[in-house]
């Protein structure tokens, strides 16, 4: 298959010549697959298993991918370099990644995919391992969307007498969250395609641990583990006076800034979503707040879309206290960054999590969140994206709130560590994909 590329020109001969049976296979595709996966595949080169890092190709740019792979000293050994739309991506990773597997099957190997979270390539690289019998190792399982019961009733939000600290406390409490969402799309969809391949279910939290308890997963497959992003974070934190960032935009090392992140489909591909936010931001810099905003591929498109494009440079141009760039390539820059952040305003999941591990308020612009743990551990706000005034306050409530920042840390630590001690404990009894009989212990 030509389009596959390998680390090394005779890359099947030297895996059919290994003695080890079991192929731990690390796949990664983007920015935060890379954050959250190369701790585990650094852990398990630790234990002297047989690994592999697999590239799917879909962030391929060096300030998506690249880059990002240098600074943690890590290079795939093979890519699949699959491009084109959603569809023409998922069809490429299981047939190309098909194709891998059984070449690996036939030198008699099993193959355990390790997948991350909601990610198109979770969701066909579990597809494609399932169809050879290897079923995955679910890295950040169990993640699905929450919504605060009356986040449609927000027209308060605009009124001064809309109370911010109940707001927080209201959604504190798990009971005021119901399930059901579709968004953010597709990754909804990715985590529970995902799922169905999985074998080993690496949860987060208690709170994910419980969503596949009663989608009928195996309760002795499921371990709660924390999220591998908190290695990457604290291991980021430690490198952090190393980073050049603050000599590039001197602005940031004041901190008492905002950072602005919208890059997913629902908001982006919304006029009135993406108004209502650009709107809060818009206000924020026109008063002299500090805001850096993140623009991907999303973001710009909405730019352009709606002819804004002119307008968000000329506001760069005219106010210092605005930063707006594209995405920076090492992970040790965006964490030197937000250390000194006073709130961080995202559509992102990993984001959400960096804040509660950083201690740095955050306001997560949805109608609800997969990672709603953080707002009920008190350091999370939900901001609906219908309303530019809403917004607004929202993030100036949380604008280095003494209360958001004492949110307890509920993503844990030696995540990777605790994560392949699961593993080991599963391998020891049996395998990752067990048939009918191994599973009633016959």
């Amino acid at each position: 298959m030509k389009e596959v590329t390998f680390r090394s020109p005779t890359f099947f001969d030297d895996m059919g010549s290994r003695k080890e049976r079991r192929v731990h296979l690390i796949m990664i595709a983007t920015k935060p697959d890379i954050i959250k996966q190369v701790p585990m595949y650094k852990e398990l080169q630790k234990r002297g298993h047989l690994v592999l890092l697999g590239h799917t190709g879909q962030h391929y740019s060096d300030n998506l991918s690249g880059g990002m792979l240098k600074e943690f000293g890590v290079e795939p050994d093979f890519n699949l370099n699959v491009r084109g739309s959603m569809y023409e991506v998922v069809s490429q990773i299981i047939g190309r990644l098909g194709w891998i597997l059984g070449e690996l099957k036939e030198r008699g190997k099993t193959v355990i995919p390790y997948v991350h979270g909601d990610t198109t390539t979770a969701m066909a690289a579990s597809n494609a391992g399932f169809c050879h019998g290897f079923a995955s190792v679910h890295v950040e399982a169990g993640i699905r969307t929450l919504t605060p019961r009356y986040a449609s009733d927000f027209s308060l939000q605009t009124s001064a007498a809309w109370d911010m600290a109940g707001w927080r406390q209201y959604l504190m409490d798990r009971k005021n969250w119901e399930r059901g969402s579709l968004e953010p799309y597709p990754e909804q969809f990715n985590t529970r395609c995902s799922e169905a391949g999985t074998g080993i279910h690496l949860a987060p939290v208690e709170l994910d641990r419980e969503f596949l308890l009663s989608e009928g997963f195996p309760e002795d497959r499921i371990g709660v583990v924390g999220n591998s992003v908190a290695d990457a974070t604290m291991e980021a934190v430690s490198r952090a006076g190393d980073s050049e960032i603050f000599s590039r935009y001197p602005r940031l090392a004041e901190g008492n800034f905002v950072r602005f992140c919208i890059h997913r489909r629902e908001n982006c591909a919304s006029d009135k979503r993406f108004l209502a936010i650009y709107g809060a931001m818009k206000s924020l810099i026109e008063e002299g707040r500090g805001v850096l905003l993140i623009s991907l591929f999303q973001t710009e498109a909405a730019f352009l879309r709606l002819g804004l494009k002119a307008e968000v440079e000329d506001l760069a141009e005219k106010h210092k206290n605005f930063i707006y760039s594209p995405v920076w390539p090492q992970y040790v820059d965006v964490i030197a960054a937000m250390c000194k952040a006073s709130v961080c305003a995202t559509d992102s999941g990993s984001m959400q999590e960096e804040m509660n591990i950083l201690d740095v308020p955050c306001v997560t612009l949805r109608f609800g969140s997969d990672r709603s743990e953080a707002a009920m551990a008190g350091g999370n706000l939900i901001a609906p994206p219908v309303d530019a005034t809403g917004i607004k306050r929202i993030v100036e409530y949380a604008w280095d709130n003494a209360e958001m920042r004492k949110a307890t840390n509920i993503y844990g630590k030696d995540v990777s560590k605790r994560s392949i001690d699961y593993v080991d404990k599963v391998l020891k009894k049996g395998e990752v994909f067990r048939d009918e009989g191994a599973r009633l212990g016959i």
